[in-house]
């Protein structure tokens, strides 16, 4: 048995991708019988915390420590065996000892990296160049640390190497009991279309709904399902809906209603939204990014269009629309290509790495 301690960057109260695949993983090592503890920090840095704004901030952690909020419950259930703690920051007077420490956000690395032998050996858990959060340089210095990276895409691990770094490569695993297809693809309106809205430029959004709005003026039958954190978009027209925080059956069913999935980021370290897509048996159009790249092939599992291009965004939601053969096909392969992603395989690969290193 091993125990493990994973870093978050911050509370896990919302759902985030990268999040969600650390708790897949902590659920998965518990029962194959490792101690895991995932420790959330409510601060990263603490030497920006003004004098003034101390007793505050103190005053909010005891609060959320008391009230469990650092947990992702319930957008996601942790297994029962799964430790969680809630700190003021990633100082190592808060971390347990244990066998084996994971960093995950480039700054919990920087953590880390000054930890003693006593706090385990290191890993880093890479799910993406985190430069929209730092410095490119103080990002990238991360990445020549003294830790075992494990990546989750070819393009990271190929970013690695450019550094002189070796790395493990260990795609993803896929919630298939949480996301499947239940309607076929060939009874849904073709005209339904789902896209994650997010209030990051990078995540693409308002390329996704000026694409939108322009298959609309081609489309007038055009319906649109938005979903995610943020309040309800302003503006949005009556034939678009928007769902904040969705359960997750909830958000298989709106993925089944849906014909269409639009994944419009200008970067990605693995997309997991149009994944889930594929999982429910929604056809894809994606930005040509790398993280798209890793189960997308373009006129096969997907159609790619250039990020930033809600132009060509919307040309290819119009060719699925009128093109119910195409729609179909590519729908078909994406669902059967993302089957190969279970959680089973990675967690065997990382806990093997775990293991051996």
């Amino acid at each position: 048995m091993l125990k493990i301690n994973i870093l978050l960057p911050c509370s896990g109260q919302h759902p985030v991708g990268g999040f969600k695949v650390i708790y897949e993983y902590a659920n998965a090592l518990v029962q194959r019988g490792n101690s895991v503890t995932v420790i959330h920090p409510m601060i990263l840095d603490a030497a920006e915390i003004h004098d003034y704004q101390r007793l505050r901030i103190k005053a909010r952690y005891y609060k959320q420590r008391f009230t469990r909020q650092h947990r992702p419950d319930p957008w996601f259930r942790l297994h029962q065996k799964v430790r969680t703690l809630w700190v003021p920051f990633l100082d190592q007077k808060y971390i347990p000892d244990a066998d084996i420490v994971v960093a995950s956000a480039w700054q919990t690395a920087e953590w880390a990296s000054a930890y003693p032998e006593g706090k385990g050996r290191k890993f880093y858990l890479i799910q993406h160049l985190e430069t929209w959060s730092g410095a490119h340089e103080r990002v990238t210095a991360t990445w020549t640390l003294q830790f075992h990276k494990i990546v989750i895409a070819n393009w990271l691990q190929e970013f690695a190497a450019s550094l002189g770094e070796a790395s493990t490569y260990i795609p993803n695993g896929l919630d298939f009991g949480a996301f499947s297809m239940s309607n076929p693809p060939a009874d849904r309106d073709p005209a339904t279309v789902i896209m994650l809205y997010h209030d990051a430029d990078w995540k693409g959004s308002q390329d996704g709904l000026q694409a939108l709005r322009l298959v609309r003026k081609r489309i007038p039958q055009l319906r649109a399902i938005l979903f995610g954190v943020p309040d309800v978009p302003p503006g949005l027209e009556d034939w678009i809906s928007y769902y904040r925080l969705p359960e997750q059956a909830l958000l298989c069913e709106l993925y089944n209603q849906s014909a269409i999935c639009l994944a419009t980021s200008w970067t990605e370290g693995w997309g997991l939204v149009p994944c889930e897509a594929m999982m429910c048996g929604a056809a894809t159009v994606m930005t040509d990014i790398d993280g798209h790249r890793e189960f997308g092939i373009h006129e096969k599992t997907t159609l790619f269009a250039p990020a930033k291009s809600p132009e060509r965004l919307a040309e290819n939601v119009v060719q699925l629309i009128q093109e119910n053969e195409l729609r179909l096909k590519i729908a078909r392969q994406g669902h059967e290509h993302v089957q190969q992603f279970t959680w089973n395989r990675a967690v065997d690969a990382f806990e093997h790495v775990l293991q051996a290193t």
